[in-house]
């Protein structure tokens, strides 16, 4: 198993795995710059909630919050996101080279839509032993309870 180090990366990811603080970070990318209460203005939690998804975007380095009088404004930040989509790039890669590779092998098509000659089995031909029926009859289960000892 594969361990990855980088705490910015699991941050990243914990921090995104939320539909409320993806939604947070979307209202982010469209001004530069909300107070925090402008940036819970539509949602449907209290203040303090939405304080806590804050917490946790900071955390992760996707906001900064600046401090002006009585007023806090949030900014986005891209560094951490840059790093996630580095690591999920990479496997974006590799599942298009894998499907690259099915597609090629895909129209390539070895078989012919229709035979040239009919396959036709010789006429005193026998059935593979494999389709007979076998000489081996059933295993019986053992009765339920416990078995007895040897």
């Amino acid at each position: 198993m594969v361990k990855y180090q980088d705490e910015t990366l699991d941050r990243t990811f914990a921090a995104l795995s939320d539909p409320t603080r993806r939604a947070l970070l979307a209202r982010l990318g469209e001004q530069d710059s909300l107070s925090v209460s402008e940036l819970a203005a539509p949602f449907p939690i209290s203040l303090p909630a939405i304080m806590k998804h804050l917490d946790v975007l900071t955390d992760a380095g996707l906001i900064v919050r600046e401090k002006t009088g009585r007023t806090v404004s949030c900014r986005l930040t891209a560094k951490p996101m840059e790093q996630a989509m580095n690591w999920l790039n990479r496997y974006a890669q590799f599942w298009s080279d894998n499907f690259d590779r099915l597609a090629a092998f895909v129209e390539e098509d070895p078989w012919p839509t229709q035979p040239s000659t009919p396959i036709s089995a010789p006429p005193n031909a026998q059935a593979s032993r494999s389709r007979a029926g076998s000489a081996r009859g059933r295993k019986k289960s053992t009765p339920p309870g416990r078995r007895p000892s040897s």
